[in-house]
C-alpha cells in the first residue's frame, strides 16, 4: 500500500520518528482523557447526569481550541517548541493529577471543570507545535507526506486512547480517577520523550520572532478580520455559504450527540455499564459512517461538486435523521449515528474542498482558523440549546424535528445558492 510505502520512507528520518513519538503518546493521553471525563461527567453512577453537564463538558473540550487557537501560533513562535513539548506536557500530567484527586474528593463541580479547562487548554499549543515543528525534521521533498501522515496518526492514536480509556472504565469498577491517571502518566512519558529532540532543533530562529507581543497578537486579530473581508467578496460566495451550511450542520450534529448520550446513560440502558458499552457501540457505528464518507465523497463531489454534495448530505439527513430517530429504539439509533457520521464527514471534506479551492493562498491559513472558532462554538452551542429542550430521560420529539428542519434548511438554501 502507498501509506504503508511513504510511512516507511518517513521512518527513516531519525528526528522525525522522535517527533512522532511524542505526538502519538500526547494525542493518545488526549483520548484517554476526554473519554475519562465524559464517562465521569456522564456515567459515573453516584451522579444524576443532566444535558446541562453535558453541555459544560463539552465546553471546557471544546472551546480552548476556539478561543486560544488563532492566538496560539504568536506566542508558540515566540518559544522554543521543544520546551513547549516538554513543559506544556509535564503540566498536563500534573493537571490531569489534579484532576484524579478531585474525583476522589468529590469536589464541587465548577473546581473539577476548572482543572479540566486547564489540561484542554495547554493541548492546544502542543498540537501546534506539533505542526510547526515538522519542516524541521524531514526534508522538503517529503513535507507534504509527512504533514498527511503525521496528524492521521496522531487521530488514530487519539481513538486508541479513547478505547484503552473505555476498555479500562468497563473491567475495573469506579475507574474514573484510574482512567485519568492513566491519561496523566502518558502525558508524563510524552514530556520525557521530547527530551530525545535538541533544545534547539525544533526552532523557531530568534531573529524572525517579532519583537513585541502586544504588536503580534493584535496583528494576528487584524488578520483574522481581513479574512472574514475576504471571504465576503462575491468571488468567494461559495465558500462563505459552504461554511455556513457546515456551521449549521455541526450545531445539528452536537445537539443530536448530547441527546444520544443521555438516551445511553437512560433511556436505553438499564445500567451505568450498559449504558457506556451502548455508547462505545454508536461511537463506533459514528466511526464507520466518517469512514465511509472518506470512501464516498472524493466520488460523489466529484460528480455532484461539492456544493451539491453538501445539498444531497444535508437532505438526506433531513429525511433519515427523524424516520431513525423518533422511535428512540437502539437499533435504527445505531443505524442514525454512522448516517449522521457519513452526511456530517461529507459535507466536512465536500466544504475544505470548496474553502481551498476558492480562497485566496494567502488568506487560506487564517480564513481555515476561522472555520475551527465556528466548527467548536457551533458544537458547544448546540450542547447548551439541547440542554434546554431535552427532559432528564433524553427522549425528545421536540429536538429531532427541530434538527431535522435545520437539516432540510441548510439543503433547501444550498440547493437555491448552487441553481444561481
Amino acid at each position: 500500500m502507498a501509506v504503508v510505502r511513504d510511512l516507511r520512507v518517513l521512518l527513516r528520518f531519525r528526528d522525525f520518528r522522535r517527533l512522532l513519538a511524542v505526538r502519538l503518546l500526547s494525542q493518545g493521553a488526549d483520548g484517554v482523557y476526554q473519554v475519562a471525563l465524559a464517562a465521569y461527567v456522564v456515567f459515573s453512577p453516584e451522579k444524576q447526569t443532566s444535558a446541562a453537564a453535558i453541555a459544560s463538558a463539552m465546553a471546557v473540550l471544546l472551546l480552548p481550541y476556539s478561543l486560544v487557537g488563532p492566538f496560539a501560533g504568536v506566542l508558540l513562535d515566540r518559544w522554543r517548541r521543544r520546551q513547549v513539548f516538554l513543559y506544556g506536557n509535564l503540566l498536563r500530567a500534573l493537571m490531569a493529577s489534579a484532576t484524579a484527586l478531585l474525583i476522589l474528593s468529590h469536589v464541587p463541580d465548577w473546581l473539577f471543570y476548572a482543572s479540566a479547562l486547564s489540561v484542554t487548554a495547554v493541548n492546544r499549543f502542543v498540537l501546534a507545535g506539533l505542526s510547526a515543528a515538522l519542516p524541521r525534521v524531514v526534508d522538503t521533498e517529503r513535507l507534504v507526506m509527512a504533514n498527511s501522515l503525521s496528524p492521521t496518526a496522531g487521530t488514530l492514536a487519539a481513538t486508541a486512547g479513547g478505547g484503552l480509556a473505555f476498555a479500562v472504565r468497563l473491567l475495573v469498577a469506579d475507574s474514573d480517577a484510574a482512567v485519568v491517571l492513566l491519561g496523566a502518566l502518558m502525558y508524563l512519558c510524552a514530556g520525557l520523550a521530547s527530551l530525545r529532540l535538541g533544545r534547539e532543533q525544533l526552532g523557531p530562529d530568534p531573529e524572525l520572532v517579532q519583537p513585541r507581543l502586544s504588536a503580534a497578537l493584535t496583528g494576528t486579530a487584524r488578520d483574522l478580520a481581513a479574512a472574514v473581508r475576504h471571504l465576503a467578496a462575491p468571488p468567494r460566495r461559495e465558500a462563505a455559504w459552504a461554511l455556513a451550511a457546515m456551521t449549521l450542520m455541526r450545531f445539528c450534529y452536537g445537539a443530536l450527540l448530547v441527546m444520544l448520550l443521555m438516551l445511553c446513560r437512560y433511556a436505553l440502558s438499564s445500567t451505568t455499564e450498559a449504558g457506556l458499552r451502548l455508547l462505545g457501540l454508536a461511537l463506533g457505528t459514528s466511526g464507520a459512517g466518517f469512514f465511509a464518507a472518506a470512501v464516498v465523497t472524493p466520488w460523489a463531489a466529484g460528480r455532484l461538486g461539492p456544493g451539491r454534495w453538501i445539498v444531497v448530505c444535508a437532505a438526506a439527513a433531513a429525511v433519515l435523521e427523524p424516520a431513525l430517530g423518533l422511535p428512540f429504539a437502539t437499533g435504527p439509533m445505531l443505524a442514525a449515528t454512522f448516517l449522521l457520521g457519513l452526511t456530517t464527514q461529507g459535507a466536512k471534506i465536500a466544504t475544505d474542498t470548496v474553502v481551498q479551492s476558492s480562497v485566496d493562498d494567502g488568506y487560506r491559513g487564517r480564513i481555515f482558523s476561522v472555520y475551527d472558532v465556528l466548527f467548536n462554538t457551533a458544537f458547544v452551542g448546540a450542547a447548551a440549546v439541547a440542554a434546554l429542550m431535552l427532559p432528564p430521560d433524553g427522549r425528545s420529539t421536540t429536538l429531532v424535528v427541530t434538527v431535522a428542519v435545520l437539516y432540510g434548511a441548510v439543503a433547501v438554501a444550498m440547493a437555491r445558492f448552487e441553481r444561481r
